[in-house]
């Protein structure tokens, strides 16, 4: 099989890609190892940048999200008893919208199976070679057979445990990690939401969130050692740890009903770089993977999308090599600048084993820093609805 641009990993970042290249007239094959079905079944951030609603816009996805989604204009963050509002159409001009991953990636994949772009699943033992040479070639096992993807480019979409990253070799690669001492407990639960838009709660009995998905489905998390198990936590327990760490207005809003998910996500800072290596690009949790506390994971790998999709299309319709040649080093400014919304954010509403009395202080501190100053709400809201592609 040939094709201009081969695509390892199926999710919402990989299909995205395809889906922009595939409407500027750019043929790609994606390779997937999971099933559609598992594919579909993972349960994921819902919160979209506002740029990254444009690009699903741009890409014919945005129907669905625009009847279904909500715009938010804010969000809370709270510290005990005390809550601020964020308010980010006032400071920015922009919103974000609320719209599930999942539901994001049943779009994309209805688009291209209209476009009727060669999707495969189930592959196996999958490598990558000839990534200096004018063409290159993905090899793959499906059913026990082995395959051939013939192809000028690879874009690695296969997140952080796939092949894609460990195809850079050791010696090229430089990485940078922090892993978090504790996780996140989710649940998703068919309720109504508390509060209008989300809150993120820091108390003495540690971080909360309250999320949602719609008008009768939530997802909140609380944190958690890492060590906690979700066997450890059945719905009465965490729906007593979730109230105790609302502002108490908000708690007595709380409706408990049974879990329908629950999972537990450990929380890590990672980057890798360099983002491109000969005709093989990184995308989105290939190379890095950011804590959920500032809803930069789905988003990051979609701005990641944005400028490989333009250096691709500059290749191939004007032959310009600028984009492909610049793209390491475009993506990753912004993605340490994220990198650091999201450290920030983890930093000032978690409790961390071991602190010292004074780390407290300063969370104390920062919070009230947003409640007086316009200037650092502001500056929150411009993250947090993120930066410019």
């Amino acid at each position: 099989m040939k094709t201009q641009v081969a695509v390892i990993g199926g999710g919402p970042s990989g299909l995205l890609l395809s889906q922009l290249l595939n409407k500027n007239g750019i043929e790609t094959v994606v390779l997937e190892r999971a099933s559609r079905k598992h594919v579909l079944s993972r349960i994921r951030a819902g919160m979209l940048e506002w740029g990254t609603v444009e690009l699903l816009r741009e890409a014919g996805v945005g129907a669905r999200m625009d009847a279904q989604g909500y715009p938010h204009d804010g969000c809370y963050l709270s510290d005990d008893d005390e809550i601020v509002h964020i308010d980010f159409h006032a400071l920015t001009g922009k919103q974000v919208m609320v719209y599930g991953q999942t539901e994001v990636t049943t779009d994309l994949y209805a688009a291209q199976d209209a476009m009727g772009t060669t999707i495969i699943h189930g592959v196996e033992d999958v490598e990558i070679y000839d990534l200096h040479e004018a063409e290159s070639y993905v090899d793959y096992t499906l059913d026990g057979v082995r395959h051939r993807v013939t192809c000028a480019y690879v874009a690695g979409c296969d997140g952080f445990h796939g092949v894609s990253r460990k195809t850079i070799p050791a010696d090229v690669r430089q990485e940078f990690e922090r892993v978090y001492p504790f996780g996140w407990l989710g649940i998703l639960s068919e309720t109504p939401p508390i509060a209008d838009e989300l809150i993120y709660a820091n108390s003495k009995h540690g971080f909360a969130l309250a999320s949602m998905r719609n008008e009768n489905l939530v997802r909140h998390y609380v944190q958690v050692p890492l060590t906690d198990k979700v066997e450890d936590w059945s719905d009465a327990r965490f729906w007593t740890e979730f109230k105790k760490r609302l502002p108490t207005h908000v708690a007595d809003k709380v409706v408990m009903a049974p879990s329908i998910e629950k999972s537990i996500a450990p929380l890590r800072s990672f980057v890798s770089e360099p983002l491109k290596w000969g005709n093989l690009f990184l995308v989105g949790d290939a190379a890095h993977i950011v804590p959920p506390t500032g809803a930069k994971g789905l988003n990051l790998a979609v701005s990641d999308v944005h400028y490989l999709k333009d250096a691709l299309i500059k290749v191939f319709k004007e032959n310009d090599l600028s984009g492909i040649d610049g793209y390491s080093e475009k993506a990753l400014e912004r993605i340490w600048k994220a990198m650091r919304f999201s450290w920030q954010m983890t930093t000032m509403m978690h409790q961390f084993d071991g602190e010292d009395s004074f780390a407290a202080q300063m969370r104390k501190a920062t919070f009230s820093h947003l409640k007086t100053s316009e200037t650092a709400r502001r500056d929150l809201a411009q993250n947090y609805i993120g930066l410019p592609f």
